[in-house]
């Protein structure tokens, strides 16, 4: 079930709602529980048992941490721990992807096993560690209430696609949370403003870049725009759901992190992974990075340590090598800017930023494509090294069909329209305060009239 379709916005949530603001106090989780596993069953029913066995396999090991705490029975739980839940990850994610690679080594035909990916596992899994991980640290004290931990983890507004809700972020949340009529309307109002990024921003660009794919008439510059729209488009699609992740969060009384910030102004790779799938990037920082020694060892664990994040990071995506190779794409540029462009980037921000862009657009190309030797061909194409002629009719054709949106989600994946309401608001509050509803509702109108009439509202982020 996504969130951008008619089934969640009025059926599926409206229920939740008048079951959550109805039953009294204590049995709020309950309900969240309860009705995220119907929300994660609507697609796959038989994988909800195994999001049972992780959340109980979880809930025990936790509570075995905390009483054999400083005892070699506790670092072999939390082992067990981690064995368990990257073991199911393993499994189901990553099985095929080795036995494919095995066979290709060795000539060998092992069968493979094609399991279907478990909607959220990625997501859910990380949850799960950095409960355990952090109850073995004694950053929070382990959940003793199973319907609790059980409801962090199947939280159904950050389920599917994040943020990665850390246990020690919530925990409080979990036990006394703060509902207002205020906090409700600005998750309203965040939600609706995500939705309407991905289903008018996203799903548009997503159709400028299935036409490039499709194309027989390729250009050097329709293998630009292809990368631009892309990478527009994988931004709005995963910070909309982000967007609509938190405001859902807000209606139920949760405060989650922010999820992005505005990644493409960056002047450089390191601080665009700083603004990018925030929570993501904190986690392998806190649970893998540092762990390993972070900066604090030689150059060379020093170099060893960022290779292994960003192998993971982008082998966490999805289970295929391109998403390997783009993860150690970016780490060549964090050694590269820590080693000798940090200086210079900071001082001359305006190539900086151009070059951040020019990294990321053939990154996203990397990532976002069927197989290697299209994305090396697009490459050589943006370059114009696979004798593609500069422009030809059908580029031009869909450039102009889809100039004003491409512009659009350029001005929108900075800061300018935030910093034009806050000005409006500030100005002209009274103005604003009429206004804002009415825009609110138009939104919502004319998204349910697209998801009505409309077929293209893919979610990006269901792939890993």
């Amino acid at each position: 079930m996504l969130f951008s379709s008619i089934t969640f916005l009025y059926y599926f949530f409206p229920i939740v709602l008048i079951l959550y603001f109805t039953v009294p106090k204590m049995l709020k989780n309950t309900v969240l529980l309860l009705t995220s596993l119907v929300f994660y069953a609507w697609g796959e029913p038989k994988y909800v048992i195994l999001m049972i066995i992780s959340i109980i396999c979880g809930y025990i090991c936790g509570l075995l941490i905390e009483k054999n705490r400083k005892k070699n029975a506790a670092k072999l739980t939390l082992l067990a721990s981690c064995i368990i839940s990257l073991g199911m990850l393993g499994y189901f994610k990553y099985a095929d992807f080795f036995i494919s690679n095995f066979n290709a080594a060795t000539g060998l035909s092992v069968p493979l096993l094609k399991l279907a990916l478990p909607i959220g596992i990625s997501f859910y899994t990380f949850q799960i560690l950095s409960y355990t991980v952090d109850v073995y640290r004694g950053t929070v004290p382990a959940q003793h209430n199973l319907i609790n931990l059980a409801a962090y983890v199947t939280m159904f507004p950050q389920l599917i696609a994040g943020p990665i809700v850390r246990y020690s972020d919530v925990a409080k949340q979990l036990d006394e949370r703060t509902h207002s009529v205020d906090k409700a309307a600005e998750g309203v109002r965040r939600f609706i403003c995500g939705l309407s990024k991905k289903i008018f921003i996203a799903n548009i660009l997503g159709e400028l870049a299935g036409l490039f794919l499709a194309s027989k008439q390729q250009s050097v510059l329709f293998c630009w725009i292809y990368a631009a729209a892309y990478s527009l488009q994988i931004y709005f699609d995963f910070s909309g759901y982000s967007d609509m992740a938190i405001g859902l969060g807000k209606i139920l009384g949760f405060d989650f992190m922010d999820n992005f910030n505005y990644p493409y102004i960056s002047s450089s790779v390191t601080e665009f992974w700083r603004r990018w799938h925030i929570s993501l990037g904190s986690w392998f920082r806190d649970y893998v990075y540092i762990p390993l020694g972070g900066n604090r060892v030689s150059k060379l664990k020093w170099f060893r340590n960022i290779f292994v994040v960003w192998m993971l990071t982008g082998f966490w995506h999805g289970a295929d090598w391109n998403f390997i190779v783009w993860g150690l794409y970016f780490a060549f540029f964090l050694i590269i800017e820590k080693l000798y462009l940090h200086k210079f980037l900071s001082k001359y921000k305006k190539i900086g930023h151009c070059y951040v862009l020019l990294a990321v657009m053939v990154s996203f190309v990397i990532f976002g494509a069927p197989n290697f030797k299209l994305a090396f061909d697009c490459i050589k194409g943006m370059f114009g090294m696979a004798g593609l002629p500069l422009i030809t009719a059908e580029t031009a054709y869909y450039l102009r069909s889809y100039a004003v949106i491409l512009v659009i989600a350029v001005i929108g994946s900075t800061p300018l329209p935030k910093k034009l309401y806050t000005m409006a608001e500030k100005n002209f509050a009274a103005v604003t305060a009429v206004f804002q509803p009415v825009v609110i509702s138009v939104l919502l109108i004319a998204a349910t009239a697209y998801l009505v009439d409309g077929s293209f509202n893919p979610f990006l982020y269901f792939r890993f």
